[in-house]
């Protein structure tokens, strides 16, 4: 283990990590009050060894270890890496090559969803780790003895587990099942940030033109002073107060005032000025009408006649990723389980590739009524019989 704070020992430390055909990458950050995480250490893990990176260092310029990130030979293995490849992009400006991540490959391993990394390390490695420093301040210097050995157990045993799962799906002939989900985590729109986008990630109920016009103008405003002060959203406006204004749809500071759970000092301030004049201009030029219908298109509903369908195909589904040891959503969700039903001549992924061999073979076997289920008192097993 060695904690590099300088450019030149980074540099070194990327020599031995350019002979390397594996290596593990964490990150320790804090986030509770930024809109941007921040990095505190990037752990590299490599054989039985591990680098740990101190990116808050003066003047550490990161390029030898960027670089690294893009060396398509390389495989960089993560544990729930999608905020350590946040990190890694939001430094670099460029989404990690040839990448895998074990919480992903396990759930094709019987390991269940979202299994975390001590579980893991139990299973594979025979360890119990030493989770104590998971909640300490890492922005904090110098860091102590036990944080630094915290932080390299992170990644030293995540190669040896990594290796036992890719022993298991080559043997098993699961690499394809979760090639899908590899690679939509170097997606780069996921860590393009886009403000307009930003009000479809609130729950909300109402679904009228001018509702739904307000919120993605108001998100849309919060978004951008979020990442301008580089606070979190809730530190601006919070989801709830957020909803009552884009459903109250204001025009002055008094009717502003009578928004439900509005603070006097905010109705008064310059974010409830900002607001006004945001919902000001949308009146000024108009709602977009289709903003309505992209979002009702999240909501697959059923007509009453398919929701019996639905209901026994979920529990088809569970019997199915039971039998082969798979997480249920890797196969197919439940709204795409909910499209399949209202248009099943659809190209749905469930009607091809393995998902189809797993599971969509019997779905549309039963579907089309050459099947039926029944529970076997003696195996303890759903059977199914062809008709």
């Amino acid at each position: 283990m060695n904690l590099i704070n300088s450019t030149e020992e980074l540099e070194k430390a990327c020599k031995t990590l350019k002979k390397q055909k594996v290596i593990a990458i964490d990150c320790e950050f804090i986030r509770e009050k930024t809109y941007y995480p921040i990095p505190c250490l990037i752990q590299v893990g490599y054989e039985d060894s591990a680098f740990l990176i101190d990116p808050l260092a003066k003047e550490m310029d990161m390029s030898a270890f960027f670089k690294i990130l893009q060396t398509k030979k390389i495989l960089k293995v993560f544990h729930s890496g999608r905020q350590d490849i946040e990190i890694l992009y939001k430094l670099s400006g460029k989404v990690p090559v040839s990448v895998f991540d074990t919480q992903i490959a396990a759930q094709v391993c019987g390991l269940g969803e979202a299994v975390s990394y001590e579980n893991l390390v139990r299973v594979y490695c025979g360890v119990e780790l030493d989770k104590s420093c998971r909640l300490t301040n890492w922005q904090l210097r110098p860091l102590t003895e036990e944080q630094l050995n915290y932080a390299a157990g992170d990644v030293t045993y995540l190669i040896t587990c990594y290796e036992k799962i890719a022993t298991y799906l080559k043997e098993n002939k699961r690499e394809d099942w979760i090639a899908e989900d590899l690679a939509d985590l170097v997606d780069i729109s996921h860590y393009e940030i886009n403000p307009e986008d930003a009000w479809q990630r609130i729950r909300h109920n109402s679904h009228s033109l001018a509702f739904i016009n307000a919120l993605k103008v108001l998100a849309c405003w919060r978004e951008k002073r979020a990442m301008a002060q580089n606070v979190s959203r809730p530190n601006i406006i919070k989801d709830d107060l957020l909803l009552n204004i884009a459903t109250a749809f204001p025009e002055t500071v008094e009717e502003m005032k009578q928004v439900r759970g509005m603070r006097s000092d905010i109705a008064r301030g310059k974010l409830a000025e900002e607001m006004l004049a945001a919902l000001n201009k949308l009146r000024e030029e108009g709602f977009d009408k289709k903003l309505v219908k992209q979002d009702k298109e999240k909501d697959v509903s059923l007509p009453a006649g398919a929701q019996s369908l639905y209901e026994i195909l979920k529990l088809l589904l569970k019997i199915k990723s039971n039998e082969y040891g798979i997480v249920a959503h890797l196969i197919t969700s439940e709204k795409e389980l909910r499209e399949y039903i209202k248009n099943p001549k659809g190209k749905h992924n469930i009607l091809k590739g393995w998902r189809y061999d797993v599971f969509g073979k019997t779905a549309e076997a039963f579907r089309l009524g050459k099947i039926t289920l029944s529970y076997n008192p003696q195996t303890h097993h759903i059977d199914f019989k062809e008709i």
